[in-house]
C-alpha cells in the first residue's frame, strides 16, 4: 500500500476461517472490523484484507506479507483463537513476532468475562513485528462481530460512563512509540489515551 498522507494509518485485516475461506458462508469478521474502524477513527486510514483458512503457515505468511511488504502499521486478526485443534491463530502470530504485548490479551479476556465465563478459553495474543526500518502491532481479536466491538471500544453503562476500557484506547500511543503515524479517534466511540507529553498541539483557532 502507498501512504497517501504522513498520518495515514495502514491497516491489515485478517479473517481466519476454514468455512468462510472456502465460500461455505459469508465472512463477518472483515466487514465488522471495517465498520468499527470507520466509526472509531477520525484520522485517515486505509485497509487491505485477507481471508484465509485455519492453517498456521498460511496465517503467518499473511501477517509477514502485510507488515513487511504492504507496510501495515496495525494488523487485526479475527477468529481461530479458541482451544479447538484448528484454532492456531495465536501460534501463527507468535511465530512471526519479535516481541509480545501481553496486556492486550489480558484486557480482552477481562472484558469478555463480563459476559461469559468461557472467556478464559480465549488465547488471543498481541505482538510487535519489527524489521530494520518498520514496525507493526498485530492483535488477535475474537471471531464474533459483537465481541470484536466490545473488546475494541470497551463497556459503558447506561449514562455512557466507561465500565471497562477497550483495548483500542492504547493502540494510538503504541503506534506512536513504534514509529507509526499519529492516529486520532472519535471520543464517543473510544477515547485514545496518550500522556500529555505525547499529545500533538492543536493549531490556534482564528
Amino acid at each position: 500500500m502507498v501512504r497517501r498522507h504522513p498520518d495515514e494509518l495502514l491497516v491489515g485485516l485478517v479473517s481466519v476461517s476454514d468455512r468462510a475461506s472456502q465460500g461455505s458462508y459469508e465472512d463477518q469478521g472483515i466487514p465488522a472490523l471495517r465498520e468499527w474502524l470507520t466509526a472509531a477513527l477520525s484520522s485517515p486510514w486505509q485497509a487491505v484484507a485477507r481471508l484465509i483458512p485455519d492453517e498456521t503457515a498460511r496465517i503467518s505468511a499473511a501477517l509477514v506479507e502485510l507488515v513487511d511488504q504492504a507496510g501495515c502499521d496495525l494488523v487485526l486478526t479475527t477468529g481461530g483463537t479458541g482451544p479447538a485443534r484448528r484454532d492456531v491463530t495465536p501460534e501463527a502470530t507468535l511465530a512471526v513476532a519479535t516481541r509480545e504485548m501481553p496486556g492486550f490479551g489480558e484486557q480482552m479476556r477481562q472484558i469478555s468475562l463480563k459476559f461469559v465465563p468461557t472467556a478464559i478459553l480465549s488465547r488471543q495474543v498481541a505482538v510487535l513485528r519489527e524489521t530494520a526500518d518498520h514496525a507493526a502491532l498485530i492483535i488477535n481479536l475474537p471471531g464474533q462481530p459483537k465481541a470484536i466491538k466490545e473488546t475494541l471500544e470497551g463497556l459503558r453503562d447506561g449514562q455512557g460512563a466507561v465500565l471497562a476500557p477497550g483495548i483500542f484506547a492504547a493502540v494510538p500511543y503504541c503506534i506512536d512509540l513504534i514509529g507509526g503515524p499519529y492516529m486520532e479517534t472519535r471520543d464517543e466511540v473510544v477515547k485514545a489515551f496518550r500522556p500529555k507529553s505525547a499529545l500533538r498541539k492543536q493549531p490556534d483557532a482564528g
